[in-house]
């Protein structure tokens, strides 16, 4: 049973990025992001891991590649979100790939930086420190060709 202020953080760190999860045992309701159709996103998509941070991938409510999702609490990944610009946001580099990162009520969302399309990586608190999740999606991320942006 969950409390809840977890619970209504859980809800936030998914409404922030207009994701919802369904009943346990059910599909990840989710949203393609707006750039999804991207060439780039079917290539990155290809590369999603089998097992993020010991989860097994998780179905969602899209029939689409370019998002999924793995265990419960859900982490999800989508590909086709817009690139973010400078930022005061912390910034991770990792394996290679920059980060932007997000606090929320209930763990982190995170942004590739310098690449477009980029991926965007929701990580509830219960996998914390949540930036290590962020190895997992190095292939993926590194589909995407890294522009001029780094995290300096």
């Amino acid at each position: 049973m969950h409390d809840r202020p977890r619970l209504t953080g859980r809800l936030a760190l998914l409404a922030a990025a207009g994701l919802t999860v369904a009943g346990c045992g059910s599909s990840v309701d989710v949203t393609v992001a707006d750039h999804a159709s991207n060439p780039l996103c079917a290539k990155a998509s290809g590369a999603w891991p089998s097992v993020v941070s010991g989860e097994q991938r998780r179905e969602t409510s899209v029939d689409s590649p370019t998002v999924s999702a793995w265990g419960d609490p859900a982490i999800i990944a989508r590909c086709g979100v817009t690139s973010p610009g400078p930022t005061s946001n912390q910034c991770f580099g990792v394996s290679g790939v920059d980060w932007v990162g997000t606090k929320l009520s209930d763990g982190m969302s995170f942004v590739t930086y310098g690449r477009s399309p980029a991926i965007e990586v929701l990580v509830p608190k219960d996998y914390a420190p949540e930036p290590l999740v962020l190895g997992a999606f190095t292939q993926a991320a590194k589909a995407i060709p890294q522009g001029p942006h780094r995290c300096s």
